[in-house]
């Protein structure tokens, strides 16, 4: 069973809007801070957006504020990440992870510091471009 499966990946127009999905099996995602991560050619992972049940606040990364975000179905075991307005710099291999975090303050870190990421899925690609 893979703890963390991604969906919803492909070829999006400059403008266009897609949305990642990822579900979580063998584990509670509300027990965890989650994120999507994203790995562009040539660039450092980046930590798109990051949210937590137990964190009130919002992790987004300057780059994606305003266009991206982040949603949690505890329901569904699933995190998604809604990308609208979407721009060719977007491009890159996402994926989602989970970390042992939880509280308040926990997001940002886990976006923004490397750290140990108790789970993570494979990855699905996003193209923006005309």
């Amino acid at each position: 069973q893979v703890p963390l499966v991604e969906s919803g990946g492909g070829l999006v127009q400059p403008g266009g809007s897609l949305t990642l999905s990822c579900r979580a099996s063998g584990f509670t995602l509300a027990r965890f801070s989650v994120g999507w991560f994203r790995q562009a050619p040539g660039k450092e992972r980046e930590g798109v957006a990051c949210a937590s049940s137990s964190d009130p606040m919002t992790y987004y990364a300057e780059s994606v504020k305003g266009r991206f975000a982040i949603s949690i179905d505890n329901a569904e075991n699933t995190v998604h990440l809604q990308m609208n307005n979407t721009k060719p710099e977007d491009t890159g291999i996402y994926f989602c992870a989970a970390a042992a975090l939880a509280g308040a303050g926990t997001v940002r870190p886990m976006c923004t510091i490397p750290m140990t990421l108790q789970y993570r899925g494979q990855g699905t690609r996003v193209t923006v471009s005309s």
